[in-house]
């Protein structure tokens, strides 16, 4: 990976390949944790609001135009499922494919990790006041130089046009140069895109990210995340809440590969 004479842009190929009508970067997980940190350092070049893509994130996309249309205008999708992988390998051969997923946990730690010398600033938005203390002193046991500026738990309903510009005005001052936001799929990636227009900084939805290492919620054993048995787990560990989602999310996701195979 190299960078341009502008020290704000990352001469890599972010939107390699598109996975049932959506835009997946082929960047590994070690690219992607490069291009954030770079990106929040030197301040992005434009709105860069990035979304890890599951397969679930595929299925609500070929269900809604909007979510489509918000995923394929982003800064940056990431590939967070073996699923994708898997997909690309057989309908697009011998064009550029991620070579790994990548996590939204392995990414969240990945980045803070790598921040700690430069001092990148980090701002978490999202989850209960709980999940936000277990997080932040969990990250500060990791992580004891990492700069965590600001935590907010924004409340269960759409904010207030008013509530929305005192949010900003926070995230603004607090100086923060990446903003995770856990705030559950899909509404933490129409806010990550939202708040990106308005804030020049990296802004990350990351899913059940703050709920693990929190310590809020157990993830897969690793070779259930090897074998994209991930899912799995989740819907054993929660059924009542995700069983709507993966037996008919899933179901969407693969009709999906199938209407979009042609796609370039």
């Amino acid at each position: 990976m190299e960078l341009s004479e502008d020290p704000r842009v990352v001469t890599h190929p972010l939107k390699d390949l598109r996975c049932a009508g959506v835009h997946i970067s082929a960047l590994t997980r070690s690219e992607a944790c490069a291009v954030l940190v770079h990106s929040g350092l030197n301040g992005p070049v434009g709105p860069m609001d990035v979304h890890l893509c599951n397969a679930y994130v595929l299925a609500l996309a070929d269900v809604s135009p909007t979510y489509k249309g918000m995923l394929n205008e982003s800064g940056l999708n990431l590939a967070d499922g073996l699923p994708i992988i898997w997909a690309n390998r057989v309908f697009h051969r011998g064009q550029p494919a991620p070579k790994d997923r990548v996590r939204g946990t392995d990414l969240f730690l990945d980045v803070i990790a790598a921040g700690t010398e430069q001092q990148v600033r980090h701002y978490l938005l999202g989850s209960t006041p709980e999940v936000l203390e277990a997080l932040s002193e969990n990250l500060r046991r990791l992580y004891p130089r990492a700069l965590i500026v600001g935590t907010e738990s924004p409340p269960f309903r759409e904010l207030s046009e008013a509530e929305r510009e005192e949010q900003v005005r926070r995230l603004t001052e607090s100086g923060a140069q990446i903003v995770w936001v856990g705030l559950g799929t899909p509404k933490q990636d129409f806010e990550t895109a939202r708040l990106a227009r308005q804030i020049p900084a990296v802004f990350v939805a990351v899913g059940a990210a703050f709920d693990f290492v929190a310590g809020n919620k157990r993830e897969a054993p690793m070779w259930m995340q090897r074998s994209g048995l991930e899912w799995a787990h989740r819907l054993m560990s929660e059924p009542r809440r995700l069983w709507r989602r993966y037996l008919f999310g899933n179901a969407r996701f693969v009709g999906a590969l199938f209407r979009y195979r042609k796609e370039p």
